[in-house]
């Protein structure tokens, strides 16, 4: 094989107007789906990681010192990993009621696409 011709093929591939819009048309709607779900478990995730990190802080008594200092670092530590244990339910829950939303749309969409 040649594979000069190859690489020259997929290149020329890469930069061909794109003919297959329903493709494109599909692949929009399958993040359109999905996207809502993962900013928020994405922001979810990191904020509760920032509570749980400043409440282990606090408890350690990195920031601020006595035994207020501690048990107000043990209440918002505790409360930051359990919102970082729900935010896999959370996104979960979100992403099935995102691909409910639009199944039929990408269903019709895939069908239409497959028959070609």
């Amino acid at each position: 094989m040649n594979t000069d011709k190859i690489i020259a093929e997929a290149i020329a591939k890469e930069y061909a107007p794109k003919d297959n819009s329903k493709i494109v048309a599909l692949k929009k709607l399958d993040s359109k789906a999905k996207m809502p779900a993962n900013v928020f478990a994405y922001t979810f995730g990191i904020v509760s990681s920032l509570v749980a990190g400043t409440g282990m802080c606090l408890a350690m008594q990195v920031l601020g010192s006595g035994i207020f200092s501690m048990i107000a670092g043990i209440i918002i530590g505790t409360v930051g990993f359990v919102c970082c244990g729900i935010n896999y339910p959370i996104y979960k829950k979100m992403l099935e009621k995102g691909k409910a939303k639009y199944a039929y749309e990408i269903v019709e969409l895939a069908r239409e696409i497959s028959e070609k």
